[in-house]
């Protein structure tokens, strides 16, 4: 199957999105002086810019991919609530915010630029409790009723309060009503979330570590890939496990066994940020269309290599991997 083709394919897909919706803020701006009232830069602001973040980022990966997409997460009724579902409204995603009457703020992740590097990042949230959707009356027959509707479901995890434990639970109680559905996670391994038989893991590099229970490595260590592949596949059984490497591309894993190490597309990169979720929309939407895991993997690779040449959170877009995979001259898989 040729890449262009399963790329084709997405537009008949269906995901739903759960997890931590934000709002990334971009101030930028030069410097040209220092401050005299503290050793720090004065920043002449030239421009601000808004774009989805988080699981809202993941939303819009897949709606730029064709994929017909609903998100689910806390979102206030607040300037940067508003701003954010106007930004996933204008690209065809479906909202679902379970917690009407929010009582917090949306999250506002705000990042300093100049001169393409970034200066600082300012977040403006609150307890992970105040977030959670779960305890929302309704919520398990809401959730079922979005869940029927879809071919996959991914759980994207930022650690602020909507994932947790019950959720999870609750999801995956939930799936096994639709054998066909894919369930696919992006975690956060610091709070050792129990989410075994999924059916597709993503963690980055250092979140497998810590999936693994191995922890940071000495600066003259290798990183024990096969070892991680195994350990992983006994505490989770996820049904497929590729582990995103940055530098060195991306490994697939399958029943505790390291079966491809695809290289790095990415031929210049400014900025990581949202690049793991572009992966696992990619791999998401594909794997539901049907193709192989290395298929999979490879369209997700090339969709990573086209998002890190941006600056700032840049999700995929349908033209930009076309060009990119025409380029790449139809690689047959």
């Amino acid at each position: 199957m040729y890449l262009q083709s399963l790329l084709q394919q997405l537009s008949g897909i269906r995901v739903l999105v759960i997890g931590d919706l934000m709002l990334d803020h971009y101030i930028w701006g030069d410097v040209h002086r220092i401050s005299p009232e503290a050793p720090v830069p004065v920043v002449q602001v030239s421009n601000d810019s808004f774009t989805a973040g988080g699981a809202a980022n993941v939303a819009l990966n897949l709606t730029n991919l064709g994929v017909t997409t609903t998100v689910m997460g806390y979102c206030a009724n607040d300037d940067a609530g508003q701003k954010l579902q106007q930004i996933l409204g204008d690209s065809d995603v479906t909202v679902i915010n379970p917690a009407e009457q929010a009582k917090v703020a949306t999250i506002i992740k705000t990042r300093v630029i100049v001169r393409s590097q970034q200066l600082c990042r300012i977040d403006r949230e609150v307890g992970r409790e105040q977030y959670r959707i779960d305890n929302t009356p309704g919520f398990e027959a809401m959730l079922e009723n979005a869940m029927a509707n879809v071919d996959a479901v991914i759980l994207s995890d930022y650690a602020k309060g909507v994932v947790n434990q019950p959720l999870v639970d609750c999801l995956l109680q939930t799936a096994k009503k639709f054998p066909e559905l894919l369930v696919a996670i992006d975690p956060k391994p610091a709070r050792r979330l129990s989410f075994t038989g999924a059916g597709l893991l993503t963690p980055n590099r250092s979140e497998a570590l810590e999936l693994a229970g191995i922890g940071t490595l000495q600066p003259d260590e290798d990183y024990p890939l096969a070892e991680i592949c195994s350990r992983i596949h006994e505490i989770y059984n996820p049904k497929l496990l590729i582990v995103t490497l940055g530098a060195e591309g991306m490994a697939i894993c399958n029943k505790g066994k390291v079966v491809e190490h695809l290289p790095t597309e990415a031929q210049q990169v400014f900025d990581v940020s949202g690049a793991g979720d572009t992966v696992i929309a990619t791999l998401t939407a594909a794997l539901a269309a049907g193709a192989y895991p290395s298929q999979a993997a490879r369209l997700a690779n090339a969709a990573a290599g086209c998002v890190v040449a941006h600056m700032g959170t840049a999700p995929v877009t349908l033209e930009e991997l076309h060009t990119w995979l025409e380029r790449s001259s139809g690689v047959v898989l």
